[in-house]
């Protein structure tokens, strides 16, 4: 038999990876494991519903996913419905690339009223992701955004911009609805560094240019600071359109201090370059500091050179570098991971499987490719006017939609 290799999870890193160690070794036998019943995790449900262009790496990893040596199994969470040693024990190498999904905290007082938000949950709810659409964030017509990363600009396109706006997105429905009804007046976003330190594209800030009805309002810029983030935002203030339905105020150096409201937020507090503390007035806080592990399945304490945990096991994308890095990146470290798996691999000469490795699926109701076709095929067709997909938020419709398709089906799904 063929060397097996088994990669856990199926975004951009485990695609990569799957891809890498196709190019490097013809022959390899392949087996994505996702969590959930469809692939693509963080293009599918991380970047932004209007950015479709970069949704479009898709097209590349669709024909990863139909190269005659790679199988797709959907629906299963490693650690629950399949160890991981049961994985270990089944294949040659198991790569993980689950990535990072745990917001990272902004260890003040009063985060965790009503009304205060992480990024990542938000994203989520708003590209339809089937663990976030059961509890919908409570919008309100003033927002804070806390940080000034791509992340943070997400959430101001997503808060800002009106329905016309989203033509050509795959927005859910649902979402579109939510964001309509709470009509956004106010959104301020705030950094607590200076703006050559803010963490943003330019690109994404001269983009919200483009929003209609909207007027930027931008402290903190000084005439002698010529780095690009200050040029896209003078870009952004000088050439606007000044509209009366929504207002972006910028805010830099501000810190914040503490959450304040009585049972739900109310205001947030900050301390700016001189001490001085800013209250701003407000019905909802995102904060959108970035993301942290440690990644499933991966030991907290693991220095993983190379991406190597431990004999056989791998980590790849943000489970091995961290909460940096862009989708390029994971492409770049797939590379180096997949070479190391193949080092490894030479080195021991014969492969250890000896029997089918899908075998440690059986009885797991698991998707497979003609399950995500089905899938796809039909949120393409249904997609209303305006949209490049009518996305299905619920697990059990997919898994409904799935259910041809569905590998050693045992009961309904949960």
């Amino acid at each position: 038999m063929s060397v097996q290799v088994a990669v856990v999870g199926s975004g951009p890193a485990g695609c990569y990876t799957a891809q890498a160690l196709l190019k490097a070794r013809p022959g390899v036998g392949i087996t994505l494991v996702e969590r959930l019943p469809v692939p693509f995790g963080l293009v599918r449900y991380g970047v932004a519903a209007d950015h479709q262009g970069t949704k479009a790496v898709t097209r590349q990893f669709d024909r990863v996913l139909a190269h005659p040596d790679v199988s797709f199994v959907g629906n299963v969470e490693v650690g629950t419905d399949v160890s991981l040693e049961a994985l270990r024990s089944s294949f040659d190498a198991v790569v993980i690339a689950t990535g990072l999904d745990r917001d990272r905290r902004l260890g003040i007082a009063g985060e965790d009223l009503p009304g205060v938000v992480a990024s990542g949950r938000l994203t989520r709810w708003a590209n339809g992701h089937p663990d976030a659409t059961h509890a919908p964030p409570c919008l309100g017509r003033r927002v804070v955004v806390i940080g000034n990363g791509n992340v943070a600009i997400d959430v101001v396109r997503l808060l800002a911009k009106e329905q016309s706006d989203f033509e050509g997105s795959d927005l859910p429905g649902e979402v579109a609805s939510a964001l309509a009804a709470a009509r956004v007046e106010e959104v301020v976003v705030v950094g607590r560094g200076a703006v050559a330190d803010a963490r943003f594209d330019p690109a994404m800030v001269k983009e919200l240019a483009h929003i209609s009805g909207a007027t930027f309002d931008v402290e903190g810029l000084t005439s002698g600071d010529a780095s690009p983030q200050a040029h896209a935002l003078r870009h952004l203030r000088d050439g606007q359109r000044r509209g009366d339905r929504v207002t972006v105020r910028f805010r830099f150096g501000w810190t914040p201090v503490r959450i304040a409201g009585n049972g739900r937020v109310e205001e947030v507090v900050f301390a700016d370059t001189t001490r001085t503390e800013r209250s701003v007035v407000t019905d909802l806080v995102v904060s959108a500091i970035g993301f942290t592990g440690p990644a499933a399945l991966v030991p907290d304490d693991m220095r993983a050179e190379e991406g190597r945990v431990g004999s056989g096991l791998y980590c790849v994308g943000w489970a091995h570098r961290g909460p940096r890095g862009t989708i390029p990146d994971a492409r770049a470290d797939a590379r180096l991971v997949a070479a190391a798996v193949l080092d490894d691999l030479d080195a021991r000469r014969t492969s250890s499987v000896r029997s089918d490795p899908q075998r440690c699926f059986a009885g797991v109701p698991a998707t497979d490719l003609a399950g995500w076709h089905a899938i796809d095929h039909h949120e393409r067709s249904t997609a209303g006017h305006g949209r490049t997909r009518n996305k299905v938020t619920d697990r059990r419709a997919l898994l409904q939609l799935a259910r041809p398709h569905l590998n050693h089906l045992e009961g309904e799904p949960a």
